[in-house]
């Protein structure tokens, strides 16, 4: 193909992504890289910093090789969000891994926080709950318990950002310090109102604002790529920075109230776009959908689901499977779960229950119980987790939905999506093109350089619910039970 073409970065957990996209959405050449996560403590998750930035730099050279004759207009990344990296200003090597979204090490300063009666401050300025999964606290946390980084910070020696901010410092080799207006309003240190960090959190948490990156439009252009820095030509311009789930959004066409997507990964986003924000009464979090230099700004509400593919992987693992694919298949050599229900609080329970402490749960097993049956447990688990979402952010709309868009690895699994559609009682909207994030921000960067093109690709699948009512409401009777049990364990031992 002739004429320039977008760099895709799509910075994932468990798997970080590089795509060449056209304008008209096609996608030229893709290179992926597994990525690991450490648990070194309970509750505790990590990555090094710098094997993000590296799996990164090597997907682009490996585009490079293949595509070389290709023009690369810019660079247009989406990340994983909420996931945390300090760094020195001088050296850029990070001063600690980068602490993960699912990270749990700051749940004591949250208890804080709540005993002390900030959450009400807090949800109203942010839109998020106090939950450990907000790099805040984190942020916090890491200040604290490494050696000196609190003077070195108020001395200018360190950086701080989300992964977007930290991909951008290395790409331009230094030179910028930025992140957009979707990732800063996942960090509970960002104001919805004046669209700025907000100093009372920055107080309340004990975070110094001088360490946080300048924030501007999602389509900004952030700086260009320096030279010597990968195998991009310097000055290749950074166009996007999108959290991973705005740019799914983004990719849907979602832009009006009415319709709502699912982002089914390691764990999984639904978020709805709304005309401005909405102040949640069920348990969701408002945020920041994406800013455009001449589009204004895009509100949503959103659910965040801890654990949800991760799910599959876990109950891969306790089972001793190869793989997911294993597990499904086991999943399908039974017709239910056999009244067992699987709560994966393996990281607490995020939306809409926001309960830090609460643990996993297999319950239900009889004599009669077998491991397909816990297999097939764990996909309903994913679904009926997405329900909950799904019908807390019905009741902050008033409205009823018919559909929901998927997208995401866990797309690709017709039993999850089946059940999905069975349990939720909706109709499963599945694109071709699972790769939602990557596209999202790749349509973003084209449309702001005036790169022209009509969408590509055919039109999604469609799977309408076909379980039978009575079965259904069976599967999510025990459901509400046992997550009701569990909920209020969690909070009797606390």
């Amino acid at each position: 193909m002739s004429g320039p073409v977008i760099l895709a970065i799509d910075q994932g957990t468990t798997n970080t992504k590089a795509l060449l996209v056209a304008p008209d959405g096609t996608v030229l050449a893709s290179r992926s890289r597994a990525m690991q996560v450490s648990y070194p403590q309970p509750s505790w998750a990590e990555q090094p910093a710098s094997d993000i930035w590296e799996a990164v730099a090597a997907l682009i050279g490996e585009l490079h090789a293949a595509e070389p004759a290709v023009e690369v207009a810019a660079l247009a990344i989406s990340n994983q969000r909420e996931t945390i990296v300090l760094w020195e200003a001088a050296t850029g090597r990070p001063i600690a891994p980068a602490v993960i979204w699912q990270c749990a090490r700051s749940a004591e300063r949250c208890a804080a926080l709540k005993a002390a009666g900030h959450g009400e401050t807090i949800a109203a300025r942010s839109g998020l709950h106090i939950d450990p999964l907000f790099p805040a606290a984190k942020l916090a946390w890491l200040l604290d318990a490494i050696p000196g980084a609190r003077d070195r910070a108020a001395k200018g020696e360190i950086k701080a950002g989300t992964i977007d901010s930290w991909l951008l410092w290395n790409l331009t080799g230094g030179a910028v310090h930025a992140t957009d207006h979707s990732n800063a309003s996942r960090t509970q240190l960002f104001n919805l109102d004046t669209l700025d960090w907000d100093p009372e959190l920055a107080r309340i948490f004990d975070v110094p604002l001088n360490i946080l990156p300048h924030i501007a439009p999602s389509d900004s252009g952030f700086g260009e790529v320096a030279a010597g820095i990968t195998a991009l030509p310097a000055g290749t311009p950074v166009q996007v920075l999108l959290g991973d789930s705005h740019a799914a959004l983004f990719a849907h066409g979602i832009h009006a109230p009415g319709r709502v997507k699912a982002t089914i990964g390691t764990g999984s986003s639904l978020m709805a776009a709304t005309a401005s924000r909405v102040r949640s009464a069920h348990g969701l979090s408002s945020t920041i959908a994406w800013s455009r230099v001449d589009g204004g700004v895009q509100h949503a509400l959103e659910g965040n689901i801890s654990v949800s593919g991760h799910a599959a992987a876990f109950a891969t693992k306790l089972l001793g499977l190869a793989d997911e694919g294993e597990l499904t298949q086991l999943a399908q050599t039974v017709l239910d779960s056999g009244g067992v229900t699987f709560v994966p609080a393996l990281a607490g329970l995020g939306a809409p229950h926001w309960e830090t402490r609460a643990r996993g749960t297999i319950s239900g097993m009889t004599l009669g119980t077998t491991p397909a049956h816990v297999a097939r447990a764990t996909l309903e688990a994913i679904a009926l987790q997405i329900g909950d979402v799904l019908n807390a952010i019905e009741a902050d709309l008033g409205i009823h939905l018919t559909e929901l868009s998927i997208d995401g690895g866990a797309a690709r699994n017709p039993l999850l999506v089946q059940l999905l559609a069975d349990l939720t009682g909706h109709v499963i909207a599945r694109p071709a093109i699972a790769e939602a994030s990557a596209l999202g921000v790749a349509r973003m960067a084209a449309a702001a350089l005036g790169l022209s093109g009509q969408p590509a690709g055919e039109p999604p699948a469609r799977v309408a619910p076909a379980m039978a009512q009575a079965i259904g409401d069976a599967v999510r009777r025990n459901w509400r039970i046992t997550v009701g049990q569990v909920v209020a364990h969690a909070r009797e031992t606390q």
